[in-house]
Formats: structure tokens, C-alpha cells, sequence
């Protein structure tokens, strides 16, 4: 029972997930394809460093700081599921590549500057950077992460209970086909 409310709670959370994208998806019907399908133009130097501007504000870095250790232990430990007897060796070989690797999640942030570049123009990032240099632009830096995380909590938490309210609703379906499940 307690592996089907998770199921039902997981299902809910994506299909509350999946809702809440109809609406944008509808505004967008016209939007350019996935990120994945689009290359990116290069954008000016001044799109850059006012991208770079508004990315250092947000803290965005912090999103991505362990990216490159966190990569190396994932693929050692996928490495580690088909290779047991070479786990002396893989630990000691990961730590190897990741001091060769240190330093590379800095791409990242090179590609998401890249990105606020080819979603904005230049004037619009400036008009960002003076935003976020504004009173209610510091607020909603200071503001803004504690209210995605509640918002993330009350999104979890009614799914929680609307995965329950499906759980009810196959149940009773169910049951008029005398059925109980």
C-alpha cells in the first residue's frame, strides 16, 4: 500500500507538474523549438557581461559549484555496478579526474550567460541589472528563493493529496465493477 500512495503521490506531482505547463504550453505555441534543438547565437560582449551581471546577482553558480565532482562520483558508481572488483582502483581514479576536471563547471555558467543573451537583447539585460539593482530588485533576490522553495513545498503537498484523491476516485470506478482494489 505504502508503494502505491508513492506511486499515486509521484504520478500526481507530474501530472501537477504537467498542468501547470499546458497554460504556458498554449502561450507558446509559437515558441522557437527546445534549447537541445536550438544552437545559440553568440551574443555582444556587453549582452555577455550584463548576462554574467544579472547570473552573479542571482548566485546562479551555486546551482552548478559540485556539478563537476558530483559527475565523477555518479560515473564511478556506475562503473563501480559492472566492475566490483576494481573499486580500490576506481576511487582512487576518481579522485584523479575530478582534479583534472576541476574548474570545467565554469561552462556552465559561460553557456547560461550564453543563454540569457539569445533570450534577451542587450537593452533588456541592462534593464535587468538595473532592476536587480533596485530595492524591490534586492528584495526579489533575497526573496525570491525561499518563495520558489515554499512554492515547491505546497506544489508537493497537493500532490500528495490529489494523487490520494485518484487513488479514491480508481477505487470506487473499480468497485462498480466489483472489483476492490
Amino acid at each position: 500500500m505504502k508503494r502505491l500512495s508513492r506511486i499515486l503521490s509521484a504520478a500526481g506531482l507530474a501530472m501537477g507538474l504537467a498542468l501547470t505547463a499546458v497554460p504556458a504550453d498554449a502561450q507558446q505555441k509559437n515558441a522557437p523549438a527546445a534549447p537541445a534543438a536550438t544552437p545559440l547565437k553568440p551574443g555582444s560582449p556587453a549582452a555577455i557581461a550584463a548576462a554574467k551581471e544579472i547570473l552573479t546577482m542571482k548566485n546562479a553558480a551555486a546551482m552548478y559549484a559540485n556539478a563537476v565532482p558530483n559527475l565523477v562520483e555518479q560515473t564511478k558508481n556506475v562503473l563501480l555496478q559492472s566492475n566490483l572488483n576494481y573499486q580500490k582502483d576506481l576511487n582512487e581514479v576518481a579522485v584523479i579526474v575530478a582534479k583534472n576536471l576541476a574548474g570545467r563547471e565554469k561552462e556552465i555558467g559561460e553557456g547560461m550567460a550564453q543563454v540569457y543573451a539569445n533570450e534577451f537583447t542587450e537593452q533588456e539585460l541592462k534593464d535587468l541589472v538595473t532592476f536587480y539593482k533596485s530595492p524591490l530588485g534586492q528584495k526579489l533576490l533575497a526573496a525570491e528563493p525561499r518563495a520558489i522553495q515554499f512554492s515547491m513545498s505546497y506544489m508537493n503537498q497537493w500532490a500528495q493529496a490529489f494523487a490520494e484523491t485518484i487513488n479514491g476516485q480508481f477505487r470506487a470506478e473499480m468497485k462498480k465493477r466489483g472489483k476492490d482494489i
